[in-house]
């Protein structure tokens, strides 16, 4: 029997039952960081950079001495040396005078503004003439611009991306502590399986859920622990669940997740450990399951492979980050409906659509259809107390 509770709250209780799971850390080169998850923030222990820099190739100068000058009335100024890439500046810029610096060296004392050299005009070797005025800090980067010792660069849950690692470096750090990639036991289940390598016959279908879920656990940075697909049969589920149990620090299950005679995993997961939610008020997705064995999530995912895909999104994906203390970011944008769309009131549902010029075309996907899902590039969601959209209704489209 269900007893259905709306993903929110689902997703709430489950957060608060699993606050306690200690996630490991492990400490890793610059060069096997990408995509971990930072386990505490790093910050900043010096200044970067620790000097004025100059971002263009020019003269640094005084802004306030070439106030007001132009082509016809340029600003005089006394050339006193240049500035050697990746030595100290030791020359100083007094009243109505100027050092040369290319672009990254370091702008000397005394100078608040860095004219480019393409708007000034060198008349001897010891003068030149300013064309265009500058403001000050123009074309500087100052000492502290990128950040300052104590501010926080990347915090506690970060999943660290190509310019962190970059970022990271350019303060000194070459090993960072991260969380060790959870490891996801994945399970299919049903006699009706194939291999997707296989050719179905009458009443038969591929294994689609296994792939799908190893693909979202590496598109999450984890590692997949894969069960051969199993048939409809209670020992065969227990035997499968313990084996991944050992391996893994999370398990996802598709398929018997119902309450058929043959849905079995509710039965199984009683005998070992505890059901935190069975039935979610959405669609598609419903008989979802949400348990504890061991002190490790168990979750029962629907063998639609549909409603796997959104349940694995929306529940298991928040979920498990939320254990590396960090949230899943979802990027929307608003829209319009191309035609109206009847919803089923009680339930919130999840409809695919193809979002094209900021109008939502509505793609309606029957049980089982997971190439829908390549076929939309969003997907709306609809509130449970809704009975649908109506045609040119607004709408918020999360992107797929």
């Amino acid at each position: 029997m269900f007893h259905v509770t709306t993903l929110v709250n689902a997703l709430s209780l489950a957060n608060d039952h699993f606050s306690g799971f200690i996630a490991e850390k492990e400490l890793v080169g610059l060069n096997n960081a990408l995509g971990k998850y930072l386990s505490t923030p790093v910050s900043f222990d010096e200044f970067v950079p620790d000097f004025n820099r100059s971002t263009v190739d020019g003269y640094a100068i005084r802004a306030d001495d070439v106030r007001g000058c132009s082509e016809s009335n340029p600003g005089l100024l006394r050339l006193i040396g240049s500035v050697e890439m990746g030595k100290h500046a030791n020359l100083r810029i007094d009243r109505m005078s100027a050092i040369t610096v290319p672009t990254g060296a370091e702008v000397p004392d005394g100078a608040d503004a860095v004219v480019m050299i393409e708007y000034a005009e060198k008349l001897s070797k010891d003068e030149i003439a300013i064309l265009k005025p500058v403001a000050p800090g123009a074309n500087m980067i100052f000492r502290g611009d990128d950040g300052k010792p104590g501010e926080e660069l990347l915090p506690q849950g970060k999943r660290l991306n190509a310019a962190d690692i970059g970022s990271l470096a350019a303060i000194g750090v070459t090993e960072v502590e991260v969380y060790r990639p959870f490891k996801l036991g994945i399970l299919s289940t049903g006699d009706e399986l194939i291999k997707p390598e296989e050719k179905p016959r009458s009443g038969q279908i591929r294994d689609v859920n296994s792939p799908l879920l190893v693909a979202f656990t590496r598109q999450l940075g984890f590692e997949p622990i894969v069960h051969e697909f199993i048939r409809d049969q209670e020992a065969l589920l227990e035997a499968a669940l313990d084996e991944l149990l050992d391996a893994s620090d999370c398990i996802l299950v598709s398929g018997g997740t119902s309450v058929g005679v043959r849905d079995n995993l509710a039965r199984v997961i009683e005998k070992r450990g505890k059901i935190l939610v069975h039935g979610l008020a959405v669609k598609p997705g419903k008989p979802t399951i949400i348990a504890d064995i061991g002190g490790k999530p168990v979750i029962g995912l629907p063998g639609n492979p549909v409603a796997a895909y959104f349940i694995t999104r929306l529940l298991v994906k928040p979920l498990l980050l939320q254990l590396l203390n960090t949230n899943a970011e979802e990027s929307s944008v608003p829209a319009v409906m191309a035609s109206a769309y009847s919803s089923n009131q009680g339930r919130e549902e999840f409809l695919l659509v193809r979002l094209t010029d900021g109008i939502s075309h509505p793609i309606p996907s029957k049980s089982g259809l997971i190439t829908n899902v390549s076929r939309a590039n969003g997907f709306i969601r609809i509130p449970r107390d809704s009975e649908g959209l109506a045609k040119n209704a607004e709408v918020q489209v999360t992107y797929l």
